[in-house]
């Protein structure tokens, strides 16, 4: 079964019309490589160079979450504070095993500016569903996808890097890596990297 939640304030409307997304700030010197990145290549930002780039108010983000481990809790409660934070207008779709592409089917019929995932459960199925759907932005979040295409954009660090597919880990998994601080920091530079355009990458924090 597909559990839906809506997160923030009930009257909001994603049905009523309104203006396009747009960016806020710039990120700082090192966030950026000094040439564009190739497609699917790593990319390691200066610690913090994130900060300041924001959202507009109102922008609409879908949290497609699965697993109710201590890994995928304090993401997940790291995307609702940024969220807060940020006037972004939030609501989650929760997936359990069964149901990771109808889950990400019904996070893409919200029409959000952008879907964060969360969860190990749901890399495989993203792998298959995203190359389909070059109109959707996601990011993921402590995991990422062997071949991700342009609209797919991951947040990785030491501990982390699950990638699916067979594949396990790209680094050995340290649930104690995934803290409140690096899971806040991973959300703001994903967030970041897609609001600049650039996607279709992992970026590796630390």
């Amino acid at each position: 079964m597909l559990l839906l939640s809506l997160t923030g304030c009930a009257t909001d409307d994603w049905s009523a019309p309104r203006a396009a997304p747009t960016v806020v700030g710039t990120p700082a010197a090192g966030f950026m490589p000094a040439t564009a990145p190739s497609p699917e290549a790593t990319v390691v930002p200066a610690d913090g160079s994130w900060q300041g780039v924001s959202p507009s108010a109102g922008y609409r983000v879908v949290l497609l979450t699965s697993g109710s481990d201590a890994t995928t809790e304090v993401l997940n409660a790291a995307v609702e504070d940024w969220a807060s934070e940020e006037q972004v207008s939030l609501r989650t779709v929760v997936a359990e095993d069964s149901g990771a592409i109808r889950a990400i089917v019904d996070a893409m019929d919200m029409k959000p500016d952008l879907i964060v995932s969360t969860g190990e459960a749901l890399v495989d199925a993203l792998a298959m569903v995203t190359p389909n759907h070059l109109d959707v932005s996601f990011l993921v979040l402590g995991a990422e996808l062997a071949e991700p295409t342009y609209n797919v954009t991951a947040v990785d660090w030491t501990g982390a890097g699950f990638r699916g597919e067979g594949l396990g880990s790209a680094t050995h998994f340290d649930e104690s890596s995934f803290t409140p601080e690096r899971s806040d920091a991973a959300i703001r530079a994903g967030a970041a990297a897609v609001l600049t355009g650039m996607t279709g990458v992992v970026l590796w924090i630390e």
